[in-house]
């Protein structure tokens, strides 16, 4: 296994109310970008289909295909107009909306455990990373009760088992139009393009983490 950085980047399809969702587009562009400072990084991405089964089988699958340090997720918050840092997962699942595959859970928790677990301090520093373009970027401790919230715990637990994981963090984004900007009125537009350089700067910031936690690693 190379000692390159391996940061795995992810968005979702589209749901019941977001036919077009824009975290694929941004992943794309992610993926596309050629820069000096990831020549030496491997970066890998995956689009989740909006279901609790997908996101329960295809997250251990991309885990061990990519084996990734460090996991970045992408959700779509149809509500927010800004950028969203999310700091926690809650252990709460909507018993209101069915996901795409038209299922709908049983209980409002995921299951035994805490009411919330956190990502880690490295999200302050993902959110200055966004901020230091101009975006609008603001904390989040809610990351809702549907699929973003449901990944985010499945993210979490995977950092604290996963033999090569050891970061993941997740952001919401606000809708666009299929044309690139923000779709809010009454709210500072924000485009493809300006998602594009906030993200490039929180892949920066996760791929200098991904080092510092190998580097820890070793020493231990």
């Amino acid at each position: 296994m190379s000692d390159r950085p391996r940061i795995l980047v992810t968005g979702f399809g589209p749901f019941p109310g977001a036919p077009y969702n824009p975290t694929q587009a941004l992943v794309e562009r992610l993926l596309r970008l050629r820069r000096p400072a990831f020549a030496d990084v491997d970066i890998s991405s995956h689009i989740f289909p909006v279901t609790y089964k997908a996101v329960d089988l295809e997250l251990p699958q991309a885990l061990a295909k990519y084996r990734p340090q460090a996991l970045l997720m992408f959700g779509l918050a149809g509500r927010t107009a800004h950028l969203r840092i999310e700091s926690r997962a809650r252990n709460a699942v909507t018993l209101l909306w069915p996901d795409a595959a038209q299922t709908r859970v049983r209980k409002g928790s995921i299951g035994l455990g805490p009411d919330a677990m956190r990502f880690g301090p490295h999200t302050l520093r993902l959110l200055r990373a966004a901020l230091g373009t101009g975006i609008d970027a603001r904390p989040s401790r809610d990351a809702g009760s549907y699929l973003c919230n449901y990944l985010s715990w499945r993210a979490i637990e995977a950092a604290s088992t996963d033999d090569h994981l050891r970061l993941a963090s997740f952001v919401h984004i606000p809708p666009l139009a299929r044309g690139g900007a923000s779709r809010r009125k009454g709210h500072a537009r924000i485009t493809l393009e300006g998602l594009v350089d906030a993200g490039e700067a929180m892949l920066l910031e996760m791929v200098t983490l991904a080092r510092q936690a190998a580097r820890t690693s070793t020493r231990d």
